[in-house]
């Protein structure tokens, strides 16, 4: 398998460009790829998660959902442009270069038009903005993500406060230390220029460690601070509409294209072994899950397909670039049943409140394939292995399956310990000050209506 796509010939390669050069090496379809990526990934948040969510939670907090996904992605949007993006991709400044990034691009300061972001090959750029805005999609969906570990039982203002500090000291760290390094032109000569996460060697193609396990060990946390749904396990509380979910679980798997393919920063050969996988590994998670349910309760429903095909889609996203399709199959069956154990099994066992399975799908299902990952890339196997950039110009490096599952287990216990513990910090803070949780009335009445003043059906 040729996964190495860089258009320019060797002897052509120039080190360490300088703006000018890499003016000269910015392709338009790239940049119309990862532009279009962009949206995809918007899409997967609104409409398709919020959707997704809403239509699980009962009708009198369908609108509340739908605004607290819609107005995540709008301040996220805001604090990326402001100090994230600076504190996820830089290094000038840094007091601590190897796990936050400096305050040298905040505000976007010196950043325009004729600046460039590094890709994974040699001479080959994207115009910076369109690299900024591909990453603010994804500093908006995760913190919305975390939201259906406790749906139903939050105050807004709360969560908007939780959201802008969880970002700035949980995400943007997180999303440094697993993504942020020099570049491919400049590592040889900034060896040490790049996160801690990166810098182990951990695999992250597409966000498993920086979206979901983040996001539901976030989650999780949240629950369990803010405490179950008044009439939790004495109501039913069925979802309200399966048609949104599964419309919602649709937008999500094709924005997911845009978030594991846009991940390769470039449309080359990559890009299509991530799209390919993205779609072999979705479909095996959804059968997989289907079957379960048919063995275990006789039915197959349509919320397990459409949760088993989101199971799939996490687990293949740190994997997405670097397994060969047929694995990605057998990883997509094999996350099904250990989810759903975690969903059906687990989280009865331990009474926790986990409203939408936040935890039990994207931690559990990133976990599963952030150390799947590391066999699924072993080269022996039909995965690519990984580049070494330290050499110019880089190359495949020497490939060892032991040695990268540690490496693997390593940055997962690292985002667990350090996303559960500030997310803890931050939850009781917000609990023990002005509150998480909206009075009881209020819960029962639903918080469209005492949040929000509105409903969001009017029959």
């Amino acid at each position: 398998m040729v996964l190495v796509a860089t258009t320019p010939v060797l002897a052509d390669l120039v080190k360490a460009p300088d703006v000018a050069a890499q003016a000269t090496m910015v392709n338009k379809g790239d940049t119309s790829w990862m532009l279009t990526s962009s949206v995809l990934v918007l899409m997967m948040s609104i409409p398709g998660l919020a959707l997704f969510y809403g239509g699980l939670v009962r009708t009198k907090n369908m609108l509340s959902v739908l605004m607290q996904v819609f107005m995540i992605v709008s301040v996220a949007g805001l604090v990326w442009c402001c100090w994230g993006y600076t504190m996820a991709f830089t290094s000038a400044g840094s007091v601590a270069p190897a796990f936050v990034g400096g305050f040298s691009k905040a505000f976007l300061m010196g950043v325009n038009g004729g600046t460039y972001a590094a890709t994974f090959s040699n001479n080959v750029y994207l115009p910076e903005f369109a690299f900024v805005v591909f990453q603010m999609t994804f500093a908006m969906i995760t913190p919305a993500l975390i939201v259906g570990a406790f749906a139903e039982r939050v105050k807004f203002s709360a969560l908007m406060i939780f959201v802008v500090a969880w970002l700035t000291i949980v995400y943007f760290p997180i999303a440094h230390m697993v993504w942020y390094w020099a570049g491919p032109d400049f590592l040889p000569d900034a060896p040490t220029d790049y996160g801690y996460l990166w810098g182990m060697g951990a695999l992250d193609f597409a966000g498993g460690t920086v979206v979901h396990i983040n996001a539901g060990i976030a989650g999780l946390v949240g629950c369990l601070v803010i405490g179950p749904r008044l009439g939790f396990g004495k109501e039913a509380t069925p979802p309200h509409s399966l048609v949104m979910t599964m419309i919602g679980a649709s937008l999500l798997w094709v924005g997911w294209f845009g978030f594991n393919a846009g991940s390769n920063l470039e449309a080359n050969g990559v890009t299509g072994v991530a799209f390919i996988n993205t779609m072999v590994a979705t479909c095996a998670a959804a059968v997989s899950w289907a079957l379960i349910e048919q063995l275990h309760h006789g039915k197959p429903s349509m919320l397990g397909a459409a949760t088993g095909a989101v199971a799939g889609l996490v687990a293949i996203t740190p994997a997405s670039g670097f397994a060969a399709p047929m694995m990605s199959i057998a990883l997509g069956f094999i996350v099904s049943p250990i989810c759903y154990f975690f969903v059906a099994t687990v989280k009865n066992k331990l009474k926790y409140d986990d409203t939408l399975d936040v935890f039990g799908v994207h931690c559990v299902g990133g976990i599963v394939g952030a150390l799947a990952t590391a066999v699924v890339a072993d080269p022996a196997l039909g995965g690519q292995g990984f580049f070494d950039y330290t050499v110019f110009p880089a190359g495949v490096g020497a490939y060892d399956m032991g040695a990268q599952l540690l490496t693997q287990i390593k940055a997962v216990l690292v985002t667990l310990v350090w996303s559960g513990g500030v997310s803890a910090i931050l939850f009781y803070a917000l609990k023990f000050t002005i509150g998480l949780r909206p009075s009881d009335d209020a819960e029962r009445e639903g918080l469209d209506l005492s949040e929000h003043g509105e409903r969001a059906y009017n029959y």
